[in-house]
This record gives C-alpha cells, sequence and structure tokens, in this order.
C-alpha cells in the first residue's frame, strides 16, 4: 500500500532529513531516471529497508522530499502587513529559483513533475502550498486590508507567476526591485479592483 507522501519528517524515520536531502541532490542530478531508492539509499546513509518501510516506492519518496524537506521550506511570513507578508514569500520564492541547491532541485522538480505518473505530485505540491500561505489573506481580512471575496489563490499565482515567467521562461536575473514592483503592482491592482462589464456573469 502506498506511503501518504503528505507525511511530515517528524512523522518519518529519524534520518528523515537526509533521506529527503539525498532525493533532491540526485534528482537534481541525473532527473527523474536516474533516481533510485537504492540511490537515495547510499546517499544518505540509510539503510533501503529502512527508507521501504515508509515510502512503497520512488515516486512517494519523491513526493515526501519535494513537500518536507528542509531545501524547499515555505516559510510563512507575519510582518503585521499584507505587503510586508507578501514581500517576504515573493522574496522566498525568489531566492528558491535563483540560489542553489534550490534552484537545480525546482528545475529538475518541475520536468520530473511533467510525466503522467507524476501529474498528482505537482498538484499536491502546490496545492500543500497555498494551504500554507492561505493565512496570509485571513490575517488581512480580519485587518480589514482585503475584503472577504478577495480571490487569494489569483493573487498567489500573479505573484509566483511573475517569478517563474522572469527566472524560469525568460531566463532573465531579476532586478533587486523585482519582488517589490509585483507586489505594488497587485496591490494597487487590489485597491482599484473593478469589474469590468464584459466580466459579468462569464461561465468560468
Amino acid at each position: 500500500m502506498m506511503v501518504d507522501t503528505a507525511r511530515r519528517s517528524g512523522d518519518g524515520p529519524r534520518q528523515a532529513e537526509a533521506i529527503f536531502t539525498a532525493v533532491l541532490e540526485l534528482l537534481a542530478e541525473h532527473g527523474y531516471d536516474g533516481l533510485t531508492v537504492e540511490g537515495v539509499a547510499a546517499r544518505s546513509g540509510v539503510h533501503k529497508t529502512t527508507i521501504y518501510r515508509w515510502w512503497a516506492d520512488k515516486d512517494a519518496l519523491l513526493g515526501a522530499a519535494l513537500l518536507n524537506s528542509a531545501l524547499l521550506e515555505l516559510p510563512v511570513p507575519d510582518t503585521g502587513s499584507l505587503r510586508g507578508d507578501l514581500l517576504a514569500l515573493t522574496r522566498h520564492v525568489l531566492r528558491l529559483l535563483t540560489t542553489e541547491p534550490s534552484a537545480s532541485v525546482v528545475t529538475a522538480a518541475l520536468a520530473a513533475a511533467g510525466r503522467p505518473v507524476l501529474a498528482g505530485l505537482a498538484h499536491k505540491f502546490f496545492a500543500d502550498r497555498f494551504d500554507r500561505e492561505l493565512v496570509l489573506f485571513e490575517r488581512a481580512v480580519a485587518r480589514g486590508e482585503l475584503p472577504a471575496d478577495t480571490d487569494a489563490k489569483l493573487v498567489v499565482d500573479l505573484l509566483a507567476g511573475a517569478v517563474w515567467t522572469r527566472v524560469l521562461l525568460r531566463q532573465e536575473r531579476p532586478p533587486a526591485d523585482f519582488a517589490a514592483q509585483a507586489v505594488d503592482l497587485v496591490l494597487a491592482a487590489l485597491s482599484n479592483r473593478k469589474v469590468h462589464p464584459n466580466t459579468r456573469n462569464v461561465p468560468a
């Protein structure tokens, strides 16, 4: 039976972080095809029987590593303002995509997630991240900074999408103030949002 990939590292073996690090390092070095449980065991120093006791195969192991490794951790900021929180979040995504070793891991993970067998893994990864980010918007609504009907997922997609497009698609190094520009542009749009007549009652 497949072991749930959403397990937190505290629920795994004592050496969970060493295992996750080995998984992501090998993924970045050799790609999905070159990633094996035997290789992870050799790199981490954890016997493969221990790994198999927790994760049924390399897909389950890869899913656990992506969700739980400290390398891809998503700290949820609490700066006291929505702008401060979004700025910290956007800067963190920017660091992940431009700083080694996380940049290579993210690139390799995206390539792996394109395989049909791992389609659900990408969905689970991004759903997990959004669940963690949602508290930023709940606090902002409570502070009166946002209306309760704000589409939080759209805001996250706009900011993360701007970083991903600039770094991964355009292959450019964003300027130092890129995160602030993106956040301020999105917040300006939120504060002045108007529904265009042609967009009313349009089916999704």
